[in-house]
């Protein structure tokens, strides 16, 4: 039997995300970081690290969006996922996440503080279950989801991308 989405939905407690997909956060750090020993860009105190569980189908997406921290992305299940990175000196990467090093794919992939970055499920694939740790932690005040029309201003060399993975 094939493991499906839904019952990784269902046996991980997925829910809906803000920029697409359905999550679950399984590990935010005790230990806090005080916004005084942290860039200017933190508007306040942030837990050291954020933990969860990310899952995306077929005809899905997670929409262009940065945060101001890293991310690191970890693949788990399913099929391959592509995450599509934006950096700040608008040079683009795609990272595929996957269990097929032959086609490229690593389990795990870094995403810069500050980049724009996107995430679709490979042509052919159903869905693909990954995890994203965040330091400093994961905080909604920090999270910008990304407009089209400025992201293709900002970034017309990539256009196509920004077109499909953007929201309006």
């Amino acid at each position: 039997m094939k493991t499906t989405a839904e019952y990784w939905i269902q046996h991980l407690r997925l829910t809906p995300h803000a920029e697409g997909g359905a999550f679950h956060e399984t590990y935010r750090a005790p230990l806090t970081l005080s916004k005084e020993h942290l860039p200017a860009e933190f508007s306040g105190d942030r837990n050291a690290s954020t933990l969860i569980y990310f899952l995306l189908q077929k005809g899905e997406c997670s929409a262009f969006h940065r945060i101001a921290s890293d991310e690191v992305w970890h693949f788990y299940f399913g099929d391959s996922l592509l995450v599509h990175e934006i950096r700040e000196d608008g040079s683009r990467v795609t990272h595929t996440l996957g269990a097929d090093p032959e086609r490229g794919a690593t389990f795990h992939a870094v995403i810069g503080a500050k980049s724009w970055f996107a995430a679709e499920v490979a042509e052919g694939g159903d869905y693909a279950l990954v995890g994203c740790t965040v330091a400093p932690g994961f905080d909604f005040a920090d999270f910008q989801l990304g407009e089209r029309e400025v992201l293709l201003r900002e970034f017309p060399q990539h256009a196509e991308v920004i077109a499909r993975l953007a929201r309006a």
